[in-house]
């Protein structure tokens, strides 16, 4: 039930949607399921929508909030291992603010 965290280039040539590709770039596996857990307690919007049974797409125009929230959560957590991911899921949002091209995916079970 972890939920991984990925950053996702896209490329799409002209506007049909099946000229879309995208590769991932990097991510942050939650192979214990503690980001999973913080994401289903929390009150704070944008991290209480992540599904640890789908996928939530944020762009680079989401990165703001997801970024103060992650931050805002951050003080709150004790256990290293979750502010080791939480270290690495903030770089990889803070690399998706930078590019419009990028989203950065959040992958449940």
């Amino acid at each position: 039930m972890g939920v991984d965290v990925a950053l996702v280039r896209v490329e799409q040539r002209g506007s049909s949607p099946r000229r879309r590709r995208a590769s991932q770039v990097d991510a942050v596996l939650d192979l214990h399921d503690k980001f999973a857990r913080l994401c289903e307690s929390s009150v704070l919007p944008m991290l209480s929508r992540v599904d640890p049974y789908g996928t939530l797409i944020l762009s680079s125009n989401e990165m703001d909030q997801f970024i103060s929230e992650i931050e805002m959560e951050f003080p709150k957590v004790e256990d290293p291992a979750v502010k080791e991911f939480l270290k690495s899921a903030l770089r990889l949002a803070r690399e998706c603010q930078e590019e419009e091209a990028m989203q950065l995916r959040l992958d449940g079970d």
